[in-house]
């Protein structure tokens, strides 16, 4: 057990020799909304309030419309528009209110995968970060063997690495527009494609010994469940790969997600054997309706934990 701590002691000491050079750097997270009329409203204001805090760039880790309403093109474009509109670069991940969910006969009965297509189309055409000041972004797409994931994103600041994974709600639609009978065929070529996408970020990180691996999913992938042995069967082999690439990894790691709407910040992943907390992993879940607001953060890598967190409530959303 000593020599085991040694060995992270001297790694964690290499990682921060290696980024002492890098410049802190500030950044914002949001997600899940706009949910009502009212957050559609005064969601410019919110990214206007994230604009003057002169970030690098923002994220939002999505649900941009609510379960019931209708997945048309001309609420995406809607959005897109916002979210253009953005001063600060501004990254968005998929939530599965806007395609896992857009069979619902409420949502205009849709089917998922087109709507997944247009979402690929509208948000993740261009090599770039939406909004009118622009970072680059490393697409999955640019592999040949997973050509068609455009929304699994990576990038480099202040240090850290940053990676956008299509990890929505509801099952991660592992059982498709039905309750059972999963897994489904495009849940299991995705899952495929987040798998290496994700070794390939650690493997980075580990490479450049960058201080620290920021993940971006919508999914609350139920940490709860899996530490008592009842995963989710759609997020059971992400938690697994996650907890093992973390617990190999000598930086901070920190999974970023909606979903379900409760904003918290906390170290829910345990060793599985020992059941000890797993001291360099903390999720940061965002505030969704009927909350309204984001959460500022900093990557330092002079800072022992790497990441800092401060929730910043706008106001309560109008009913």
């Amino acid at each position: 057990m000593m020599k085991r701590k040694f060995q992270y002691l001297l790694g964690l000491l290499a990682v921060l020799a290696g980024v002492a050079s890098a410049q802190p750097v500030s950044f914002g997270l949001f997600g899940d909304t706009p949910y009502s009329h009212w957050e559609r409203e005064h969601l410019p204001e919110l990214i206007s309030e994230m604009d003057r805090e002169n970030l690098a760039f923002v994220v939002h880790d999505g649900d941009i419309k609510n379960g019931g309403s209708v997945c048309s093109d001309e609420v995406l474009r809607d959005i897109l528009g916002v979210f253009q509109a953005s001063k600060t670069p501004l990254v968005y991940v998929p939530g599965d209110n806007e395609w896992t969910d857009c069979h619902r006969k409420s949502n205009g009965g849709y089917d998922p995968l087109e709507r997944l297509a247009k979402l690929r189309e509208l948000f993740f055409g261009g090599e770039t970060t939406l909004g009118q000041r622009t970072l680059a972004l490393e697409r999955q797409s640019r592999d040949p063997a997973f050509a068609s994931y455009r929304e699994n994103v990576r990038w480099e600041a202040g240090g850290a690495l940053f990676v956008g994974l299509n990890l929505p709600g509801s099952e991660n639609n592992y059982h498709g527009t039905t309750f059972k009978g999963g897994p489904v065929p495009e849940f299991v070529a995705r899952s495929a494609a987040n798998r290496v996408w994700l070794a390939q970020a650690f493997a980075q990180a580990r490479a450049k010994k960058l201080a620290g691996i920021l993940i971006v999913i919508q999914a609350d992938p139920e940490f709860e469940n899996a530490n008592v042995g009842h995963p989710q069967p759609g997020y059971r082999e992400f938690l697994t790969q996650l907890q093992q690439e973390t617990q190999a990894f000598a930086g901070r790691v920190v999974l970023v997600h909606g979903d379900t709407h409760l904003q918290q910040i906390n170290q829910p992943m345990r060793d599985p054997v020992s059941q000890q907390v797993v001291g360099n992993f903390t999720r940061v879940e965002t505030f969704g309706y009927p909350f309204f607001g984001w959460v500022k953060a900093t990557v330092d890598v002079t800072d022992p934990q790497v990441f800092r967190f401060s929730p910043r409530p706008w106001r309560t959303s109008a009913p």
